[in-house]
């Protein structure tokens, strides 16, 4: 009886107990964790994907997988990434807000989706450990490029990914840049 953040409802579509033989992950690409496209098994670390793909869906004003013109999908996460190592993180921030914001709180809230959409699930925070560090509590963990190198493990997973027979497995991700998801400007 503990509620999921998983898929925003769309469980309710998928009809259950048709084939009690048969389990099968239903979810939006990009909220889904890779482990739980691997493992089917949910736990609260899978919801911190979600959410943290959710905050970065929220503040940058953008879809969590784009298609580029070579039809590559690139992630979000790595978007945000790349402008974090950059150190031009608040230009992720949704250009509709007009820079109307505090910039230190978009910066926050970034960092926090990237730490849940980490790839591998012990490297992200616990809810609990979310919500003190929205409330000022806890400081945020030191972000280097070696604890938010996402490509390495992304890379490794997405191998994983297509060498399994799943219904994503025909689903392509490719590490994009800046200049990619944003057409170039």
């Amino acid at each position: 009886m503990n509620g999921r953040l998983g898929d925003f409802g769309l469980a309710k579509l998928y009809e259950h107990g048709t084939n009690p033989q048969t389990t099968r992950v239903v979810g939006t690409t990009g909220y889904l964790a890779p482990e739980l496209v691997r493992t089917g098994k949910a736990t609260p670390l899978t919801d911190a994907f979600a959410f943290g793909t959710f905050m970065l869906e929220v503040a940058c004003g953008r879809r969590p997988i784009k298609q580029d013109e070579q039809g590559n999908q690139i992630l979000l996460a790595d978007w945000v990434l790349e402008h974090l190592h950059r150190e031009s993180l608040v230009e992720a921030a949704d250009p509709r807000l007009q820079h109307e914001y505090n910039s230190d709180e978009v910066c926050l809230i970034l960092k926090i989706g990237l730490l849940c959409s980490h790839p591998s699930p012990s490297a992200r925070p616990t809810m609990q450990q979310v919500l003190h560090y929205l409330d000022g509590e806890l400081p945020l963990p030191e972000m280097t490029r070696a604890t938010l190198n996402f490509n390495l493990l992304a890379l490794k997973e997405r191998k994983e990914l297509h060498s399994m027979s799943s219904p994503f497995s025909s689903t392509t991700m490719t590490v994009g840049t800046i200049s990619d998801l944003s057409g170039g400007r």
